[in-house]
């Protein structure tokens, strides 16, 4: 676990609003994730900076335990289009802390390292936390993947 400076960044993808509550999560963010892989929304995100993938979670409605919005996207330059279907976020960076898990994607790989992220004594934010899906993380069943979460300042 270290601890990172994130900049503002502005971001477009596919969203729903969710909960942990009964691993509706696991169901809802499993299911955006087909339809971004199916629909190929990575090509249809305009502005792009790179072609890393964010899963992001965002407007919280209290700590993990309440509903928020999960966006699959990626960064842009700005939010001057967003696509039919899409959501845009712009956010203001700040202090974050950074985990990485690495192992079988189909395999709750994801889903398994929050469990012990929510274990951990973290001063919170709950401003937007998400995870990082770049070069390391392209083999689903022995993938890289960088989890970061918002500190208060």
């Amino acid at each position: 676990m270290q601890k990172e400076k994130i900049e503002p960044f502005k971001i477009i993808g596919i969203g729903i609003r969710t909960t942990n509550e009964g691993q509706k999560a696991t169901r809802d963010i499993a299911a955006l994730w087909q339809r971004f892989m199916r629909d190929q929304i990575l090509e249809k995100i305009p502005n792009k900076t790179e072609s890393t993938i964010y899963s992001l979670y965002t407007d919280y409605q209290g700590d993990h335990t309440q509903p928020y919005l999960a966006i699959i996207g990626c960064k842009v330059s700005d939010l001057s289009e967003i696509p039919d279907g899409m959501v845009g976020k712009s956010f203001s960076g700040g202090s974050y802390c950074k985990t990485s898990a690495r192992g079988d994607l189909m395999q709750g790989l994801i889903v398994n390292h929050w469990s012990k992220i929510w274990e951990l004594d973290l001063d919170r934010a709950y401003t937007a936390d998400f995870e990082v899906f770049g070069k390391k993380s392209q083999n689903p069943n022995d993938a890289e993947v960088d989890f970061y979460v918002a500190l208060k300042e």
